[in-house]
């Protein structure tokens, strides 16, 4: 992870250096863009996941064992009590969203509910804590902030050409101009393809984090494993229609809608469900151990 993080930080210093020299006065007008679309998503993540995926909030006399088994958690790892929403469909998944644990939502779908047992759905609850407690919404909102600069220059400069105009380095030269606006349309589309890869990279790393922590905090990786296998198993029960209308929010679920194989997987923003249930039978001897 933490290399992960080495490579995107210095992809998005080299980057930062390239606009710095070739947008010049244009850059500020770039950044504000993306930095108060940043914001907008930073603080109204939990808003746009549960509206999009059509969530309720209910309250503690509408749901009382998903209640408490939340709030057994929280006290156990010393979170507050989050918010609890319910996502009235038969596709069974669960998702953390918020900025920090002062302002969180786990939601969890009413398939889950009625499928999953109770220690299984305590693993993923604590999954979903996990998440809550590593700050991961607003972590992956930070390191995909210079990705959208480079999304956006890159749109720009495939619909709008040269829309910058003389305004690359400050030159007056017609020619000089269309090379340094080719340079950084070069450098986005590259930075843009990278940081897509590591932002990957780092979301699967931070689910297998999600997982660990899950099994630290309940004491049992089996729960956990058996509540992915069955989930998993589920989801390819679920009609296709139904799942593409729930991709959109793939990197919040515990297990995204429409499973991926082959080359695909390289980009993922979940590790595949073997090398999930391979580290948790390795935490479970673990902890047989202790």
């Amino acid at each position: 992870m933490t290399g992960t993080v080495f490579l995107l930080g210095l992809i998005y210093v080299i980057f930062f250096v390239v606009l710095l020299r070739g947008v010049g006065m244009a850059l500020p007008f770039v950044i504000l863009i993306a930095g108060g679309l940043l914001v907008v998503q930073y603080w109204t993540s939990d808003k746009i996941a549960l509206a999009s995926a059509g969530a309720k909030i209910v309250e503690p006399n509408q749901a009382p064992e998903l209640y408490a088994i939340v709030q057994r958690l929280c006290m156990t790892a010393g979170l507050p009590m989050p918010r609890i929403a319910i996502v009235p469909t038969d596709m069974p998944n669960a998702f953390a969203t918020g900025r920090s644990p002062k302002h969180a939502v786990v939601a969890v779908t009413q398939g889950l509910l009625d499928r999953l047992e109770p220690q299984e759905l305590e693993g993923v609850l604590a999954h979903e804590l996990s998440h809550v407690a590593h700050r991961d919404v607003a972590i992956m909102t930070m390191a995909s902030f210079f990705a959208m600069v480079a999304g956006f220059i890159t749109r720009w400069g495939f619909y709008f050409g040269g829309m910058f105009g003389g305004g690359f380095g400050g030159r007056d030269d017609n020619n000089n101009s269309g090379a340094s606006f080719m340079v950084i349309l070069l450098v986005s589309v590259v930075v843009y393809a990278l940081s897509f890869v590591l932002i990957r990279t780092l979301s699967r790393y931070r689910e297998f984090a999600a997982d660990r922590g899950a099994a630290i905090l309940t004491k049992s990786p089996s729960s956990l494993a058996s509540a992915l296998v069955k989930i998993t198993g589920a989801m390819g029960r679920i009609p296709q229609r139904d799942m593409r209308m729930a991709e959109g929010l793939n990197q919040f679920f515990i297990i995204p809608a429409g499973l991926k194989s082959g080359i695909s997987t390289l980009v993922a923003d979940h590790p595949p469900l073997e090398a999930r249930l391979e580290q948790l039978r390795r935490l479970e001897r673990q902890l047989e151990t202790l």
